[in-house]
């Protein structure tokens, strides 16, 4: 097996011209670079990371524990975190928690046994303690854990506010939102504070359907918004918090032989790509999810690098305007 010395040898530098390139520090000409890279390609050397990670105090690998990358919020989340992290010469180890809570504490144990770097935490099944007992740079998103947590968030009540105020602009008289179980602490909760607000404000009737705490039991969608329309079957307004859910009201409403979005508009949340990939289109409102991704990657490298941090990142949101409104 080829070791860094051969490497040297058939490369015509010394030992610590390879480390260098090898953990890209210093300066390194492009020329000995491509020779260096050309003479590991040659002996099919590959370089042993966890001495790597030993000799750096790095491992230059985040973790990232999602609720389920089947959901298309998450796999964009996903996607544009990988993006972003590959740029800063960060890998990224991906962990699906399905919302259990033992899954996601085994995921934990098993990024701090791999000498990740950094968790950016977007799933939160368990208690806030678990995650102030981790000794390593931890980044929330979309959750407030603790005072020396930092997270990334977006501004729910404004999208909150904007979804309702939209609906009241387009002529619904009678109003409901669909959201999770508002007794997790969450901060998208305050989407429905703001739907709340604005109903209240306006003395306009307002229903809230709760999904429950398995906020991704997709087929349960469709159910409670039918026994929503048994119920209210005057509701013309619906606020979801998701375009899954926008999808599976729209498909409510065809089965009970309502228009969207002439008898109901719909507005969704996320802005996912499939909101503007079906028929009608569904008004959403836009997370910037790629400044989020972005500065979720950050928040970890200023950790790391031991530079101050705010704790609250909020950015703002837009309201996309399609055909369900």
């Amino acid at each position: 097996m080829p070791t860094i010395r051969d490497v040297a040898e058939r490369a015509g530098v010394s030992v610590t011209t390879v480390s260098r390139v090898l953990n890209n520090r210093g300066y390194i000409s492009e020329a000995t670079r491509r020779r260096v890279y050309k003479a590991m390609e040659e002996l099919d050397y590959q370089p042993n990371e966890v001495a790597r990670s030993l000799f750096r105090k790095r491992s230059n690998i985040i973790g990232l524990i999602v609720p389920t990358v089947a959901h298309p919020f998450f796999a964009e989340l996903t996607a544009s975190v990988e993006t972003y992290a590959y740029a800063r010469n960060y890998k990224v180890l991906i962990c699906n928690s399905q919302l259990d809570a033992s899954k996601e504490q085994e995921y934990i144990w098993m990024l701090r046994r791999n000498q990740v770097d950094g968790i950016i935490m977007a799933s939160h099944t368990l208690e806030v303690d678990e995650y102030k007992k981790l000794n390593l740079p931890v980044v929330a998103f979309e959750r407030s854990i603790c005072d020396r947590i930092p997270y990334v968030t977006s501004d729910n009540y404004q999208g909150g506010k904007l979804a309702a105020e939209l609906l009241l602009a387009r002529g619904c008289k009678k109003i409901a939102h669909m959201c999770g179980s508002l007794h997790l602490n969450m901060l998208a909760n305050q989407r429905h504070q703001a739907f709340v607000d604005v109903a209240e404000e306006r003395g306009v009737p307002y229903f809230t359907v709760e999904t429950g705490i398995n906020v991704f039991e997709i087929d349960r969608y469709e159910e409670l918004l039918i026994d929503l329309f048994a119920q209210h079957p005057d509701v013309d307004g619906l606020f979801v918090n998701s375009d899954i859910m926008a999808l599976a009201a729209i498909k409510a409403c065809r089965k009970l032989g309502k228009r969207v979005p002439e008898d109901v508009k719909v507005i969704g949340y996320d802005d996912v790509a499939i909101a503007s990939l079906v028929s009608p289109q569904i008004t959403s409102v836009r997370q910037p999810l790629a400044a989020m991704s972005e500065l979720s990657v950050q928040l970890i490298e200023d950790l790391l690098e031991g530079r101050p941090v705010q704790v609250e990142n909020c950015l703002p949101v837009q309201l996309v305007e399609r055909e369900t409104t």
